[in-house]
């Protein structure tokens, strides 16, 4: 349960989904707000102001790429998350609504569980309050000034190595999934694949010097000194 209420946007123009999504976010502790075509999803918009507004990409009267394109035009929505939602399964497509300013891309049919893990992975990513200085033994990871530190050697790593160790750290013992790994590090580049995660933990591993990050087979990586 999110512990601050959020308002979500939601424009399809199908009945069905526009219920189960707010029904699903309802039980979360989101305000939901629908729409069933881009006019009124663009609209309602304005009005409300959500932190986070998902379109279906092919809707009546204008699109969710249109609608995406006219809020990302307008500075009080430079910022606000967006997530498309579409039938239409492919990477043509997919990069597309990203270039257009998505944060996230989900295809139907979905699935309940993964798009409310999506839509509280994108507001971990914005929620400044969560970040904070991690001191793990001889390791130290500051996300404010992007320094770690071991033994009190500063340690340069790429900016996703970064965020892949920091993600880590902040749950020593705890298994973190490959997809979970993706969807939070990577987001809206949506275009990687597992050894992607892999050659980043050996980097980090081999800029380290210690072992930190285990791998548990088939599952995921924790860390764990």
């Amino acid at each position: 349960m999110e512990n601050i209420t959020r308002k979500v946007l939601i424009a399809d123009d199908e009945p069905d989904i526009l219920e189960i999504l707010k029904y699903n976010l309802a039980g979360q502790g989101y305000e939901v707000i629908t729409a069933k075509d881009g006019d009124e999803a663009l609209d309602k918009a304005k009005r409300t102001q959500p932190d986070l507004i998902v379109l279906d990409v092919m809707m009546p009267k204008k699109t969710g790429v249109e609608v995406c394109q006219v809020l990302r035009m307008l500075p009080a929505f430079k910022e606000t998350l967006i997530i498309f939602l579409t039938a239409v399964n492919d990477d043509g497509t997919q990069i597309k609504g990203l270039e257009t300013g998505a944060d996230d891309y989900i295809s139907k049919p979905i699935s309940p569980k993964v798009f409310l893990s999506r839509v509280s992975a994108l507001f971990r990513r914005v929620n400044k309050t969560e970040v904070k200085t991690l001191q793990l033994e001889n390791l130290t990871i500051d996300p404010e000034r992007f320094m770690v530190q071991v033994d009190g050697k500063d340690i340069i790593l790429a900016k996703k190595e970064f965020e892949l160790l920091y993600l880590l750290a902040q749950r020593p013992g705890r298994v973190f999934l490959r997809n979970e790994i993706l969807n939070q590090v990577w987001g809206n580049e949506v275009i990687v694949g597992d050894r992607t995660i892999d050659v980043h933990i050996r980097k980090i591993r081999q800029k380290l010097g210690i072992d930190c990050v285990t791998t548990v087979k088939g599952v995921g990586y924790k860390f764990q000194l």
